[in-house]
């Protein structure tokens, strides 16, 4: 059989109602949605518990199930014949999606669900089941890790010699690193990154209230500042 017959015949299929839907079809069909339902349940429910910015977003969170469930479904129709596939893969390649998404970690689970609802499709559940896994393990990780303690850039402008001394002296046991130190003439601008496990830091206060300093700026850092 030549490639065109081949087209012809999967064409001929496609079209033909007794042949078009078999019952194993439907059971793989059902089963594999059911597995992408709940795991990308488990997802959305994972990035709730471990989610680290200042405003949840529902929508977002639902969206994560559905990105499990679409690719579920895509992979499945594409595998079910190869007229339908060629169609989706023209018809997703005009396709263009121009939502930012501003922190990297929602990314990752964009490409997790997604990931998800592929390996499901596929009936590979064992590669599901240790990817999921993997993944809640390794944003446990760096969540648990992340409650050690915060990054914050401290930004302070003063003058004289003294006065930076005596800003060093009010971190006391913090631990910290002078990232830069510009002056122009006779006005500094220190720059230290510090850690710290609380929010309220009160040596803040105290180094705003030495004489010298004419401000301070306390900065958390994500690794987007730029001095």
């Amino acid at each position: 059989m030549n490639a065109k017959d081949y087209f012809k015949r999967s064409a001929l299929e496609a079209f033909t109602a007794s042949n078009g839907i078999t019952l194993d079809f439907i059971i793989t069909t059902i089963t594999a949605m059911i597995v992408a339902i709940l795991l990308g349940l488990l997802i959305q429910r994972i990035y709730r518990k471990y989610y680290g910015g200042v405003v949840y977003s529902s929508s977002f969170a639902m969206t994560l199930v559905g990105m499990t469930i679409l690719p579920c479904a895509l992979t499945l129709a594409i595998s079910s014949n190869i007229v339908i596939s060629l169609g989706m893969v023209g018809a997703l390649s005009i396709v263009r999606y121009r939502t930012a998404i501003k922190d990297p970690v929602d990314l990752l689970y964009v490409f997790w669900s997604i990931s998800i609802g592929i390996i499901v499709a596929a009936r590979i559940y064992p590669l599901a089941l240790i990817t999921m896994l993997v993944m809640y393990i390794l944003v446990r990780h760096f969540f648990i890790k992340k409650k050690e303690g915060v990054i914050y850039i401290l930004v302070i402008h003063y003058e004289g010699e003294e006065t930076g001394a005596d800003i060093l002296k009010q971190f006391g046991n913090h631990k910290y690193q002078i990232k830069s130190k510009t002056m122009r003439k006779g006005n500094t601008e220190l720059t230290v990154e510090l850690m710290s496990k609380q929010e309220n830091m009160p040596f803040v206060e105290k180094i705003d209230a030495l004489p010298g300093v004419k401000d301070v700026s306390l900065i958390q850092y994500n690794g987007e500042y730029n001095g």
